[in-house]
């Protein structure tokens, strides 16, 4: 699995949500969206995943660090992190800065999906469209400053050799 991180700059709008619709389910909606446009199995969503998300973004918003959270090799799942100023972004928008990586990307074998060069430029968005995941769970955090989001993948994603979907 290839790690990396974005800080989002502008909010992103995925479309009308009901107002008393969960944050959790909002973060699914926003997965499964992109996912539905390009014809791939809806994520479910995993209170164990959301539990272990947990536990790392409240990990770095107590640190001030903003790092991936070590791999278990023995039962890898993916990770996308994100962080923006506090308060000012909603869920569609943390992950809407993960779709909008789309545009770099490029069709075939993983690492060599994006336009760029850099796997970095990609590497959220293939984690999320990744074929062969099937469920995700995520949490939120907040420092003084900062929101941070983590979301965990099962089945993990962004193997090398491997495409996307």
């Amino acid at each position: 699995m290839i790690a990396c991180a974005v800080v989002l700059a502008t909010p992103f709008f995925m479309g009308a949500i009901a107002p008393q619709t969960s944050i959790d389910e909002r973060i699914l909606i926003a997965h499964n969206q992109e996912r539905a446009q390009l014809g791939l199995e809806p994520l479910a969503w995993d209170p164990a995943l959301a539990q272990a998300a947990q536990r790392w973004a409240d990990y770095l918003a107590s640190s001030g660090r903003f790092e991936h959270a070590p791999e278990n090799r023995r039962d890898p799942e993916g990770e996308n992190l994100w962080a923006g100023t506090k308060g000012y972004f909603g869920p569609e928008a943390m992950v809407g800065a993960w779709i909008r990586e789309k545009q770099y990307f490029r069709a075939g074998v993983f690492p060599n999906n994006s336009v760029t060069g850099r796997v970095e430029d990609v590497g959220h968005y293939t984690q999320l469209v990744w074929r062969a995941t099937r469920d995700v769970g995520c949490a939120e955090a907040s420092s003084g400053r900062e929101d941070i989001l983590v979301c965990r993948y099962a089945e993990a994603g962004n193997y090398r050799g491997e495409r996307p979907f």
